[in-house]
């Protein structure tokens, strides 16, 4: 839901207990939509199985049926108390649904409905070609590959395709490859330079976190939503175009936190708290055992914590400016998006300011710097330092290279793409970056 409908996991978690009660169905379509959505089972019972299987049968085919019913092992600490996530009737189909739901929910549902049926239907079948090229030369010989593949039998691709992951994104390109035969002689068109450097990791967003914690086996999926919501209601981070940036204070806290209780701080320590409590449920051994583990060497970090923890200086930086409207000194504060500046005689001034974070672009009105924004609803975006005077403003990130075709603004159209604000030319990124100027323009950019 994060990577197709753009969806927070709170708000999937919203959406999918409304499917699961169907509070707002009547006649034929009464009752719950989707079996149990707190679950991380990939269990199917026989009887969903067989009623995917009649509708696959009907609608597409014996080819897109399975020989064997599909089934998919488990996760580490999978809990079986539940079926997978799935429709409860696979007969109600969205489209049958889609004015009976409101929009955010006829898409979940469409998710949750296809991803199931796909999920018992044949695999797609892809005939793949790799193809090695010999390149001789007067001093050295080269090797060249390339690969391709086209798809002859769609499968389960005829209901689902899955959604590529957010940082894989652009990094796969697809190749259509010519007729070609073993010792066919080549003739050279193009050399195309191009040099790659290893990228950091990127930031979290929302569902790439979600996937390292069920990976080592944190928390539940009940708890996904409310463990997001949390470090963002107590501004430990912070938004930043769908990744998650950590904040000052939530460095700050991470750092204090793994300094005096390394134990507790552990990756694995909440997957090894959560094994004994199920050994507890189980009758395997006593509470107190474990209790008194944890405790004992807990209690010791907490007593060194509060003698030689530092105490957090959050006075206000001041600016060396007075407030325009009342005289007094204004001052740096934190808040809900980041800093900015305030009148230290608040509650009775409020008088504020925007920290004008600049990136090296003129606004093309009028020349101005382009200073990077945050909107009400935390989206970023980029206007002219000018403003309320100059009310240039742009979602897309703009770019210091010019247009190479009539000199404009370019901005920033995914990874890979720039369209330029006047005469609309499109480039992609290899183009802008073949020369000196152009390349420290993108690099810019992308280091934004």
């Amino acid at each position: 839901a994060s990577r197709r409908l753009r969806f927070t996991a709170q708000r999937t978690m919203a959406i999918a207990q409304q499917l699961y009660q169907g509070d707002s169905l009547d006649g034929d379509n009464m009752g719950g939509l989707i079996t149990y959505m707190r679950t991380d089972s990939v269990q199917v019972s026989p009887q969903a199985q067989e009623q995917a299987q009649t509708y696959i049968r009907e609608q597409y085919g014996e080819d897109y049926l399975p020989i064997n019913p599909p089934s998919y092992p488990k996760g580490r600490g999978s809990q079986e108390a539940h079926e997978a996530i799935r429709p409860t009737l696979v007969g109600r189909t969205p489209d049958a649904l889609q004015d009976s739901l409101s929009r955010d929910q006829h898409r979940l549902y469409q998710l949750i409905w296809r991803r199931f049926v796909g999920s018992q239907m044949s695999e797609a079948i892809y005939q793949t070609l790799r193809v090695d090229v010999r390149a001789v030369g007067e001093q050295h010989n080269y090797d060249f590959r390339a690969n391709g593949d086209q798809i002859e039998f769609l499968g389960f691709l005829r209901v689902y395709e899955p959604a590529a992951s957010e940082d894989d994104r652009g990094d796969k390109e697809s190749q259509d490859i010519p007729d070609l035969e073993e010792k066919d002689t080549l003739l050279l068109r193009n050399i195309i330079p191009k040099q790659k450097f290893t990228k950091p990791p990127p930031r979290f967003t929302e569902a790439s976190l979600i996937k390292v914690l069920e990976a080592k086996g944190i928390g539940r999926p009940s708890t996904y939503a409310p463990t997001l919501s949390t470090i963002g209601k107590h501004g430990y981070v912070r938004r930043e175009e769908r990744r998650l940036t950590p904040t000052e204070i939530g460095m700050t806290v991470n750092d204090l936190l793994v300094e005096f209780f390394p134990d507790v701080l552990d990756v694995g320590f909440t997957a090894r708290m959560e094994r004994d409590l199920d050994r507890i449920a189980a009758g395997d051994c006593g509470r107190v055992t474990i209790l008194r583990d944890f405790w004992d060497p807990f209690s010791m970090d907490l007593e060194r914590a509060h003698s030689e923890a530092p105490t957090i200086d959050k006075t206000p930086e001041p600016t060396g400016k007075d407030c325009p409207l009342c005289g007094k000194a204004l001052l740096i504060k934190s808040g809900k998006f980041g800093k900015f500046i305030a009148c230290s005689g608040f509650p009775e001034c409020r008088h504020t300011e925007t920290i004008l974070e600049k990136i090296g672009v003129p606004c093309p009105e009028c020349s101005a710097d382009l200073v990077r924004r945050r909107s009400k609803k935390g989206r970023t975006f980029y206007g002219c330092s000018n403003f309320p005077d100059c009310k240039w403003s742009e979602f897309s990130r703009p770019l210091s290279t010019l247009c190479k075709t009539c000199g404009s603004l370019l901005l920033a159209k995914g990874k890979n793409k720039a369209t330029c604000t006047a005469c609309e030319a499109v480039w992609s990124m290899e183009e802008l970056s073949t020369d000196t100027e152009g390349r420290a323009g993108v690099e810019t950019a992308l280091s934004q």
